[in-house]
């Protein structure tokens, strides 16, 4: 799908193009399902306007094109295969490497959290480093697979073994059972996932329906920070390590906050190769800032009057669905995790 916005009459419209006839059909809802245009007057409008969605552009296509049935049919694809190929520990792998880190540590959990968030950040930030390398050789589609297979299944196993243990090591403090503790966690929680997935703007490029693209944007939670996912882990991350005040969790969550702020220079550093020196100092350096507000109260970004038509997108109604979903989530996240961990390790895997 492509996006564009055009200036016409002295009034912003947005034109949506996809590939197929065959449309959602589906009522269109102010802001939810189709999205408003901001006050972009004070912008250079290099960059791109975030987060735009117009359902009624929306196409569900025929497999092989660039519409939702194709998006469906290639997460249900990739999530198949993390789970046959990672998961299921009868066919999958992600109990032998489990295995592998435990051996190596003496099943020292901090030790196993510490080889994760070293592993982790290997594999994720390095691909996304060859992306320009791995793209000419494979196509941008087959590099995001290349890229997102191993991150997916990693991810996995960090996240069921940080759940399993998150109460291991020295108890510094317990204010679970706080009813204020937890009402802050909660909305500095569910305001961090606004931060943490900017990714959602176009989720056909996330499973490589549409060709992946290094994204110049320059509205929505951008004119916040240049990083939101940085600053969403750190807001996520003292979140959780409020609630849960153990040693292990006090650990994960600054191997994962370190990472996100090596991201920071490392996403600067491939928007400067991507777009040049020039483009990338006038949109982005000299208008965005990695401290929320810096740029704002400095002047340099000014936020307009509608800022609110940026922030009441469709992407932005899926974030917060999916946070109270994962919310209400959370028992059987535990009880998943527990039955991992009590199951333990199956040797050997589908491939042998």
């Amino acid at each position: 799908m492509d996006t564009s916005s055009q200036q016409e009459d002295g009034e912003m419209t947005v034109s949506l193009s996809s590939s197929s006839s065959s449309s959602l059909s589906l009522p269109s809802i102010p802001f939810v399902t189709q999205s408003y245009v901001s006050d972009r007057s004070k912008d250079l409008q290099l960059g791109e306007d975030a987060a735009l969605f117009d359902i009624q552009q929306e196409q569900w296509g025929a497999l092989g094109e660039q519409g939702w049935f194709t998006f469906t049919a290639a997460v249900a694809a990739i999530m198949t295969a993390v789970a046959v190929l990672w998961v299921l520990p009868s066919t999958g792998y992600s109990d032998d490497f489990l295995h592998g880190l435990e051996q190596a540590t003496n099943n020292n959990p901090h030790l196993i959290t510490l080889a994760f968030g070293i592993i982790f950040p290997i594999v994720h930030s390095g691909l996304a480093s060859l992306r320009p390398y791995g793209e000419q050789i494979v196509g941008a589609r087959m590099w995001r697979v290349i890229f997102a297979f191993p991150s997916l299944c990693l991810a996995y196993s960090w996240i069921t073994y940080f759940i399993a243990h998150a109460h291991d090591g020295i108890q510094f403090y317990d204010v679970s059972h706080n009813p204020t503790a937890h009402a802050v966690a909660w909305v500095v929680n569910f305001l961090s996932f606004f931060f943490l997935y900017p990714s959602v703007f176009n989720l056909k490029e996330v499973a490589a329906v549409e060709p992946p693209t290094l994204h110049l944007w320059e509205t929505g939670i951008i004119r916040i920070s240049r990083h939101p996912q940085f600053v969403g882990q750190a807001m996520w991350s003292a979140a959780h390590l409020a609630m849960v005040g153990t040693s292990f969790t006090a650990l994960t969550m600054a191997l994962l906050v370190a990472h996100h702020a090596f991201a920071c220079w490392n996403g600067d550093r491939r928007y400067r190769n991507q777009f040049g020196d020039e483009l990338w100092t006038t949109v982005v350096k000299e208008r965005t800032s990695i401290v929320p507000f810096q740029a704002i109260w400095e002047g340099r970004q000014v936020l307009p009057p509608d800022y609110y038509k940026e922030l009441l997108r469709g992407p932005y109604f899926v974030i917060a669905v999916g946070t109270l979903v994962a919310y209400l989530a959370h028992p059987y996240m535990q009880g998943g995790a527990a039955l991992v961990q009590n199951t333990g390790w199956v040797p050997g895997g589908i491939l042998g």
